[in-house]
């Protein structure tokens, strides 16, 4: 949780006065009120950035990687600087800056690229149930199969974009926006660091069922800068919980668009289910990212894909999320909490959609782990896969260790 700036004296005292009378208070009018106070005393640009809020996070981080028998190794540190102003009259604005800088010799083949950028920026413009931003912003949406941050990563990939919201119907977000540059994981100095976009993302959400929340989402990418990425994508998603019982559902279909010189159909399947039992929760899963024979497969340029697939980044497929021949996931996990510290195993069989068209069966299975928890203030993590080739790629093991806080 973001800590707040330092308060002057003034302000503060203001502050503690209106947190005593709020514990006091008993009807919405009363609370209503103290807020319209509270507002009002933003009244005009400068106190709204005068009021902002700073936070500062570091997250420290080594990666090993061994790749058939080739090692890479890598000790990075991120520093993220973020200011978010107070809002007037409904404005608002945020900067966040991320420098990343590698401790130990970069040896290739992670994507930590060292680097200062501005990491967002915009400004925000909110009235009645709608918010308005405008500039680099971060774009999750559902669980970032297809639009995400990549967070993992020590530079997130960002969006320079016009966006809106709006939660004016019952129980229901709307979100639309037009992205004309992605800021990928690559970093400026990259050839590959920047991709010009004309594109349009939609996606509706209604969470007024009881079982669940239904998705339905549009997403139609023309990359002018790698045109194999220009796709029209239509899906629908649901997923819920009840008791001690999680399951999603989604269905999605995918044609080349644009500029893309390709021209297929195909279609992406996701069925999984999780049961918690006492403080453990088992999960399966089954992933199908489909080819249309010789002529394309289903792929994600925007999604967040090391959550996909194994951790190990087998089949990031030129940053597309898919092969030739298309991907099949099928995968369990294992996962629980003890004393604050949390435990996760997983595993993943992988196996071609089309073998006549990738020349193979069976790509090949993961396993991993996560251990993580926080000791005074600071998150720790240790993470492990290890990937075992069949048929695709070659025998990979991977192991971080990160450290990140935030004031």
């Amino acid at each position: 949780m973001k800590n707040q700036k330092p308060y002057p004296q003034a302000l503060l005292s203001k502050s503690l006065m209106a947190m005593a009378l709020g514990a006091l208070v008993s009807t919405p009018a009363l609370a209503q009120e103290m807020e319209e106070q509270q507002a009002a005393e933003v009244t005009s640009v400068g106190d709204a950035l005068a009021q902002g809020d700073v936070t500062l996070g570091f997250r420290v981080r080594t990666e090993f990687v061994d790749a058939g028998g080739s090692d890479v190794d890598l000790t990075s540190l991120k520093t993220r600087l973020t200011y978010s102003s107070a809002a007037y009259e409904g404005f608002s604005t945020l900067i966040e800056m991320d420098d990343v800088t590698h401790i130990t010799e970069f040896e290739g083949g992670i994507g930590d690229p060292e680097g200062t950028e501005v990491n967002q920026a915009y400004l925000a413009y909110a009235t009645g149930a709608t918010t308005f931003k405008y500039g680099r912003q971060r774009i999750l949406l559902d669980n970032q199969r297809f639009v995400g941050g990549v967070g993992f990563r020590q530079n997130e990939q960002t969006y320079d974009a016009f966006s809106v919201t709006n939660t004016s119907l019952a129980d229901t977000t709307l979100f639309l926006a037009r992205v004309r540059n992605v800021n990928r994981i690559f970093g400026e100095d990259s050839p590959i660091g920047d991709h010009t976009n004309d594109t349009y993302l939609l996606n509706g959400k209604y969470a007024g069922l009881s079982p669940g929340t239904l998705s339905g989402y549009a997403y139609l990418i023309d990359n002018e800068d790698a045109a194999a990425f220009s796709t029209d994508t239509y899906g629908v998603r649901f997923a819920g919980s009840q008791s001690d019982l999680s399951y999603a559902l989604e269905y999605a279909m995918q044609s080349a668009a644009a500029n893309n010189p390709a021209s297929y159909d195909a279609d992406y399947v996701l069925a999984e289910g999780s049961y918690k039992f006492g403080t453990v929760t088992l999960a399966a899963g089954y992933e199908l990212l489909g080819a249309d024979g010789a002529d394309g497969q289903f792929i994600t340029p925007l999604a967040t894909l090391h959550k996909f697939q194994g951790w190990s980044d087998k089949f990031l497929g030129g940053g597309t999320g898919n092969i030739a021949g298309g991907i099949e996931d099928v995968y369990l996990s294992l996962g629980t909490s003890l004393g604050g510290v949390k435990f996760a195993l997983n595993y993943h069989q992988l196996s071609s959609d089309d073998s006549g068209v990738s020349g193979m069966d069976k790509l090949g299975s993961e396993a991993g782990f996560l251990v993580a928890g926080k000791l005074a203030g600071v998150n720790l993590s240790m993470k492990y896969s290890s990937y075992s080739a069949d048929e695709f790629s070659v025998d990979t093991d991977k192991l971080w260790l990160t450290a990140a806080a935030q004031f």
